[in-house]
């Protein structure tokens, strides 16, 4: 059963903007060690803003598909985009990320987070479904 869904598009050069403006500030605000480490792995190659922007737009359809958006206390570092270890990413809820999706199922279930991410610069979309089994 589907009790979220969120959908997200972001214009890359938005996040270039915020980098060049903010720098690491504006990494170290909204995402975790982890994804930071990534985007600086990802920099050589030319794809760390990519990459940022991608998981940007992966915290705010996850947000949405919480029902809630970003109030409350609901923190961006509390949503990570991870990678398994074929490099497909998935979502990792932590503190009031994590809490959200729980009320939202139903007893007895088990809450299934499932993401996709795509870009066409200048654009980044990520989609996300949250279901209970």
């Amino acid at each position: 059963m589907i009790i979220g869904t969120g959908i997200d598009l972001i214009d890359i050069r938005r996040i270039e903007t915020l980098l060049e403006k903010h720098g690491a500030r504006f990494k170290e605000r909204y995402f975790t060690m982890a994804e930071v480490q990534l985007v600086e792995e990802r920099a050589a190659s030319g794809r760390d803003i990519l990459t940022l922007a991608k998981r940007f737009a992966a915290k705010e359809a996850c947000a949405k598909a919480l029902g809630t958006g970003f109030i409350d206390g609901l923190k961006m570092q509390e949503i990570e985009v991870c990678l398994d270890k074929k490099g497909k990413p998935y979502l990792c809820l932590n503190g009031k990320a994590q809490d959200l999706a729980q009320n939202l199922t139903p007893k007895g279930m088990k809450t299934i987070l499932h993401l996709s991410l795509t870009d066409e610069p200048p654009y980044a979309q990520a989609q996300v479904i949250i279901e209970a089994v």
